[in-house]
């Protein structure tokens, strides 16, 4: 066999094997564990399921039911005391440092039991992926008797490769740094625009925006290596999307604000308000908000509960010189409140909506009652109607 293993690899060439097997690691996590299995957003064969359990048992250990439900968890109890792994609560150090740690704490019974419903529990689950250690040690031999000593270093990386880039990375730097395309109700970030590294998971503003949605890349320049693979999946009809996020339509026939129109406009609510800061808040601020217009534009558009006691004194002291902006930022909270109706009837929400139209066309603010205009042109594609 000799030092270098059974393939007799160069270092460049070994370097490329390592890319590799931890690329279908971060796959198998992106597509099967959390797309799949926690959120549901897609349908796999079952040939490529256990293929993704197998290698995940081999590559890190984690179970099925054990990640599903602590990432379920999170999501149900984001930045708050309960969420598993919050870098707003826990602390960012915290998180990168300690995020497998994290991960290991919060598989309690109560949580597995609670969250981790509808995943695997047959013959093989509960007697050989469930014994972790085993998956591990068998990647580490097949690891050396493929590549040699140099096995070793290969095996090390694949055994980091999780626990550094998604249970540290994601979860810690995707809730504490990066850009913003949507204000969902929690910190989530987008890294990079480009989600190559870690499958796409980078796109975690995207994710917690739409979680239910198989792929994650919202805008034109964004990349989500994860729907590349599932789409080349489906090629083959291994792999069917459930949802890619909302999808509304636009008919500017359309002359009244109506119960579709208002269906549609709940149903896009997070684009509809990202619109409201581009068409509104942004031209608004340009104009009237002076010196202070970019820092008054963030505060204006944030999520209420990411505003700190201290911006929030500062917000209101800079909208008390500005009347127009204070009108604008009523507005947009009005109209959040509107969103918080959405569980009353079909005729509660449209009266709602036509109100918060009314109150914008007698603003005397144009971005306002030009946005409000728009209302009655939204709709949903007929299959979703």
């Amino acid at each position: 066999m000799g030092l270098d293993g059974l393939l007799h690899l160069s270092l460049w060439q070994m370097v490329v094997a390592t890319l590799v097997l931890t690329h279908i690691t971060i796959v198998s996590v992106t597509v099967y564990l959390h797309r799949f299995s926690a959120h549901r957003a897609l349908e796999l064969s079952p040939v490529l399921q256990h293929f993704f359990r197998l290698w995940l048992w081999l590559t890190t250990g984690m179970g099925t039911r054990e990640w599903t439900a602590i990432h379920r968890k999170h999501h149900a109890l984001c930045e708050t005391e309960e969420d598993p792994h919050s870098p707003q609560v826990l602390g960012l150090k915290k998180v990168l440092l300690e995020g497998a740690e994290l991960y290991k704490y919060g598989k309690t019974p109560e949580t597995i039991e609670r969250y981790g419903r509808g995943c695997p529990d047959d013959w093989i689950e509960r007697n050989v992926y469930r014994r972790n250690t085993y998956g591990i040690v068998l990647m580490l031999f097949a690891d050396l008797l493929l590549f040699g000593v140099y096995g070793i270093t290969i095996w090390a990386v694949q055994m980091l490769w999780i626990p550094v880039l998604a249970a540290g990375v994601i979860n810690g730097v995707g809730h504490y740094y990066g850009y913003r395309n949507y204000e969902c109700g929690d910190a989530a970030t987008n890294i990079v625009p480009w989600g190559i590294l870690i499958g796409g998971e980078e796109l975690h503003n995207n994710h917690h925006t739409y979680p239910n949605s198989a792929k994650l890349s919202q805008k034109w320049y964004e990349f989500d290596m994860g729907w590349f693979w599932i789409r080349l999946f489906q090629l083959f009809g291994l792999a069917k999307p459930r949802s890619t996020g909302p999808q509304t339509v636009r008919d500017p026939a359309k002359a009244a604000l109506d119960f579709d129109a208002a269906r549609a406009l709940v149903h896009d609510r997070f684009r509809v308000m990202e619109r409201f800061a581009k068409q509104v808040v942004s031209p608004t601020v340009a104009s009237e908000g002076g010196s202070a217009g970019k820092a008054l534009r963030r505060l204006m558009v944030r999520e209420t509960s990411l505003v700190s006691t201290e911006e929030q004194a500062r917000l209101e002291a800079l909208l008390a010189q500005h009347p127009t902006l204070k009108t604008v930022y009523e507005m947009r909270l009005a109209l959040q409140q509107v969103w918080q109706r959405r569980g009353e009837s079909k005729e509660a929400m449209l009266d709602a909506l036509k109100d918060w139209v009314a109150r914008a066309e007698a603003s005397g603010i144009a971005a306002l009652r030009d946005f409000a205009d728009e209302f009655k042109s939204y709709a949903l594609p007929r299959a979703a109607a």
